[in-house]
């Protein structure tokens, strides 16, 4: 199973992310070895969706962070 999820970081600003194991990486997140996250914590889990292909999985990461996915998320979610 792959996870889509959604963070918000202390800044305000999203993270969009795609994993197999949802609890670790929300623990790297957290401990600040996630580059992108590590200077914006504490990062709180918003939401994350469970797929069982890992290409789609990919793929709706993909667009979560397009122009349009942004915009769905922002309507929403955040």
């Amino acid at each position: 199973m792959y996870y889509v999820y959604l963070l918000r970081c202390s800044d305000k600003t999203p993270y969009t992310g795609c994993t197999e194991n949802l609890k670790e990486r929300i623990n790297r997140h957290e401990s600040g070895y996630v580059p992108a996250t590590a200077d914006k914590r504490p990062v709180a889990l918003v939401g994350y969706i469970a797929v069982a292909n890992k290409y789609k999985a990919f793929a709706f990461e993909k667009y979560l962070k397009s122009g349009s996915g942004r915009a769905f998320l922002k309507r929403h979610l955040l």
